[in-house]
């Protein structure tokens, strides 16, 4: 049902800008002989608003992929650099939320780690919205910011770096079987901001599939029943993505080389030291506005990444 509705909203939303433009059209040819330059002028600014209507949707056609118009799970890592690593890392949560609530998306940190003086060592947030992850694919890989320390009191400029992990949010439906004898489950007490307890009861959740050695954690509820089913569910997203990863390196062994977006491979560079720049090395793409770009105003760095794939003819990447 689910998907018979996304599909008619995409079917509603095309036929819609197609009865706007045949309705421009019919206006264009009644008012152009007569030359009314009030309407004339309406028709214009109608037209444009149409062009940008279709940019849009023409932009979701290359949001094709299983997964991309489903909801996403972000996990932040704070990577080399120490403290200015950890507030970075905090730095593109406040990012990645802001440019979040812009698209109305409803936002909830699944898990966080805080750093002994600043920042965060590790946060998991659940984005969900319209092509969360379909969007947000464009972001994997490793951030790096240069700039003069705050926590340095020679004032130095420093590098740090960050890795950002995308996957689709599954719901129960997708078959990815779990042997409960495979996992261990261990319950704690939620912690906050220096790795105090910020709960009496134990309601979180730790998940070890010893199997694969992957560990997840959730802490955000107050109730260890819904902690465990968000734990649950960010597993088998992570199971999901280490299956497509095998299916990728077959693929790999017969395409050739390939150059994935994993910890070391940087793919934008924040600089707020000596100048203002932010540039994604993929695309090349850049922007000045530095503050703007902090602050959620990402979709040009994601849309020309985007596009830059479909213009490689790459179709397996998107």
């Amino acid at each position: 049902m689910k998907l018979l509705s996304d599909i008619r909203n995409q079917v509603n939303d095309w036929e819609s800008i197609e009865n706007r433009i045949d309705s421009v059209l019919e206006l264009w040819d009644l008012v152009a002989k007569e030359g009314d330059q009030e309407i004339i002028s309406e028709l214009i600014y109608e037209t444009k608003k149409i062009q940008e209507i279709l940019k849009k949707l023409e932009f979701q056609l290359i949001l094709s992929g299983t997964y991309d118009n489903g909801d996403a799970l972000l996990a932040l890592h704070a990577g080399a650099g120490g403290v200015d690593s950890q507030d970075w890392a905090a730095m593109l949560v406040r990012m990645y939320t802001r440019w979040g609530e812009k698209r109305n998306f409803k936002i909830e940190m699944i898990d966080v780690s805080y750093g002994e003086e600043t920042g965060i060592k590790t946060a998991v947030i659940q984005m969900r919205g319209a092509y969360a992850y379909g969007y947000l694919k464009a972001e994997k890989g490793v951030h790096r910011l240069v700039r003069i320390s705050p926590f340095d009191n020679a004032h130095a400029r420093h590098t740090s770096f960050a890795l950002a992990e995308v996957l689709p949010f599954v719901d129960h439906s997708i078959e990815i079987e779990i042997n409960q004898d495979d996992l261990r489950i261990d319950v704690f007490r939620a912690g906050g901001h220096g790795g105090q307890s910020v709960q009496k009861n134990s309601t979180a959740i730790r998940i070890t599939h010893i199997p694969s050695g992957i560990v997840v954690t959730c802490q955000n509820e107050r109730s260890q029943r819904q902690n465990k089913e968000i734990a649950m569910r960010v597993l088998t997203s992570r199971l999901m993505e280490l299956e497509e990863k095998k299916k990728d390196a077959k693929l790999a062994e017969l395409k050739g080389d390939h150059i994935s977006a994993e910890w070391g491979n940087q793919i934008r560079s924040y600089v707020l030291h000596p100048y203002h720049m932010v540039k994604d090395h993929r695309t090349s793409y850049e922007s000045s506005n530095t503050d703007a770009v902090l602050d959620g105003e990402i979709d040009e760095f994601i849309m020309a990444y985007l596009t830059s794939i479909v213009g490689n003819n790459n179709i397996n990447d998107i």
